[in-house]
């Protein structure tokens, strides 16, 4: 395969994913498709995503810091525990099998759809900005929990924190995307430097992938108050109903970029 293409493919596909996991979360199903399609085994797929989710979220949380979307304080003290799950998480995920990441992302995308349909964002017409967060004692629990899943398997994370934030914090859907991509850029690098150590991450492609989610994230994070909690929602329940598309098997991610490359190459 054509290694120029395939580095085409990680940055275009990157600046979707950016766009895409700033708004909502699931782009990873798209980095983690390419990456086996190329010829990753799934381990190393996911510990070379990790790069691609660290920059893609240091871009998002700048920006929404610049722009007095984050209060900092409330997303250190929610950042611990999940520093620490995270870390758990990551030292597990090595011997991750593809049908234990199908059954947990077919949960976790069931789970999602029906606070989808049962969310309460629609209470939250104004964005709640970067004013301290009510933060209780099992919020540190819910995020412990949460920072093991990431570490674990990362896909999906996105929509189990916003789930959470929505549903038991109750934030509008764009200041728990804000909440959600700092606390993930915290947590993050901890996976990283364990699928490191285990020899998990092909660099050239995660950097390469990495430059264009650094794009995809600046254009989303920048452009994200003006595109308001209504289109954001909305943007959400399409990009949830694709990738569970996927899973089910009423569309095939893989197959589809499979074929575009053999088409190009």
């Amino acid at each position: 395969m054509n290694e120029t293409l395939i580095i085409a493919m990680l940055v275009l596909s990157g600046i979707v994913v950016g766009v895409i996991n700033t708004l909502a979360g699931g782009g990873a199903f798209i980095s983690m498709t390419l990456f086996t399609v190329i010829g990753l085994p799934i381990n190393v797929s996911n510990g070379t995503n990790r790069i691609a989710v660290v920059l893609q979220n240091l871009t998002s949380s700048i920006t929404f810091l610049r722009k007095r979307m984050l209060d900092i304080r409330s997303g250190i003290k929610l950042s611990i525990p999940a520093v620490i799950g995270n870390i758990a998480g990551s030292l597990v995920a090595s011997q991750i099998s593809d049908s234990i990441f199908k059954i947990c992302m077919t949960i976790v995308l069931t789970v999602v759809l029906l606070y989808m349909i049962f969310d309460k964002s629609h209470n939250h017409p104004n964005i709640h900005g970067g004013h301290p967060l009510v933060v209780r004692w099992w919020h540190y629990l819910l995020f412990l929990f949460m920072g093991f899943y990431g570490g674990y398997i990362y896909v999906g994370l996105g929509y189990v924190i916003l789930a959470a934030t929505i549903w038991l914090m109750d934030l509008d859907i764009v200041t728990a995307n804000v909440v959600k991509c700092f606390i993930i850029f915290v947590a993050t690098p901890f996976s990283l430097i364990i699928f490191m150590i285990n020899g998990q991450v092909d660099y050239s492609y995660g950097l390469w992938h990495g430059l264009g989610n650094i794009v995809g994230a600046y254009l989303a994070s920048h452009y994200i108050i003006s595109w308001g909690v209504t289109f954001v929602r909305w943007a959400t329940f399409v990009i949830i109903m694709i990738c569970f598309a996927d899973l089910v098997g009423l569309i095939s991610l893989k197959g589809m970029l499979s074929a575009m490359l053999q088409a190009l190459s």
